[in-house]
């Protein structure tokens, strides 16, 4: 997955194909409306005034398009950070997102940052930005054999990938499946997917944090309902020309390949790397709190917040995190709906 996604000219994420929009493969909510990004500026404006003042590092940009839309609202909010840097693994991405901003932001293109390390310690006093990040980020496959926890490898066969039972490739899975039996009673056959990498994700977003709230915007779970036993699959999917199917070994290079995020997962690895639950909620309830509704003025916008709010949608189904370090406001976003006894 990791090939696939990120090797240089050749991943997915690496290439300079079209991902994001109606020419790409997959729409984010970014992409679908400002609305969403305004509504976020609101949350940012209260944590940016509570800080007197501060940087937002937004990790994984995308097309810019967030970005751009953020910083226009914080504009307008008379409410900029001092610098907002950008994260960006991908040179094709980053060369996008550069274009974009200077050309919708030339004003403010002296505040953009792109870095190329994570930032090093307690250099962000503000806010971190992940939108659909964590999802993107390589899983290992795991099956629950009769008697034994395996893994489902990738081989070759007449030239062709395919998957290959073995046994688990580092401890480290074993052990994080074993945790996840002790709360999830699963059968033989139970098929899903887990994020051996996101303990040292958390821990850098919270090394990096001197003070201030980490907000993440991704598809997934607690972990009760992400390893539900009638969820016998997992949740690896694929995403080609806006076509979701569950097979890795297609379009190699040429598709999306993502798992939803367990969000139980990354709040212990937050409390290990001393960040606390500031909120946890659905997309839904996030950006009515931060006054979508509000924000929309024209009924042509319709679409575009039923596709933001609805349960069957992003609505329910995208999750809202916040985890803060020395920042104990509560936070506008989690006033409606409190979500945290899912994890």
């Amino acid at each position: 997955m990791a090939l696939a996604l990120y090797t240089p000219d050749f991943g997915y994420y690496s290439s300079e194909i079209p991902k994001f929009g109606k020419s790409g493969d997959f729409i984010t909510a970014p992409e679908l409306s400002s609305l969403f990004a305004q509504s976020i500026a609101q949350q940012c404006r209260q944590i940016l005034t509570s800080l007197d003042g501060g940087d937002i590092l937004e990790l994984g940009a995308g097309s810019g398009k967030f970005a751009a839309d953020l910083l226009m609202e914080l504009h307008h909010l008379n409410c900029l950070p001092h610098y907002y840097f950008i994260f960006e693994k991908s040179d094709a991405l980053r060369k996008q997102q550069q274009e974009r901003l200077k050309t919708t932001l030339p004003q403010l293109i002296d505040r953009i940052v792109w870095l190329d390390e994570f930032p090093p310690p307690n250099k962000i006093k503000g806010i971190l930005l992940a939108n659909e990040v964590l999802d993107a980020q390589p899983v290992h496959c795991f099956e629950i054999g009769k008697n034994e926890i395996t893994e489902r490898s990738v081989t070759l066969e007449n030239g062709q990938f395919t998957w290959k039972i073995t046994p688990p490739t580092t401890p480290l899975l074993t052990r994080h499946v074993e945790i996840i039996l002790q709360e999830c009673p699963l059968n033989a056959g139970y098929q899903s997917e887990i994020n051996l990498n996101l303990d040292h994700l958390v821990s850098s977003m919270a090394a990096s944090l001197e003070r201030g709230v980490i907000l993440l915007f991704d598809y997934g779970y607690g972990r009760r309902e992400y390893y539900h036993p009638d969820r016998m699959r997992g949740t690896l999917t694929c995403f080609s020309k806006h076509r979701a199917h569950e097979d890795p070994f297609q379009h190699i290079g040429l598709q999306d390949i993502t798992a939803h995020v367990d969000f139980t997962a990354v709040i212990e690895s937050a409390i290990g790397a001393d960040l606390h639950l500031g909120g946890f909620t659905t997309q839904s309830s996030f950006l009515l709190a931060c006054g979508l509704l509000d924000l929309a003025h024209q009924w042509q916008q319709n679409q575009a917040i039923k596709t933001l709010t609805l349960p069957s949608q992003m609505g329910e189904l995208i999750k809202v995190m916040a985890l803060t370090k020395h920042f104990k406001e509560p936070l506008l976003g989690f006033n409606l709906h409190d979500r945290r006894r899912s994890l």
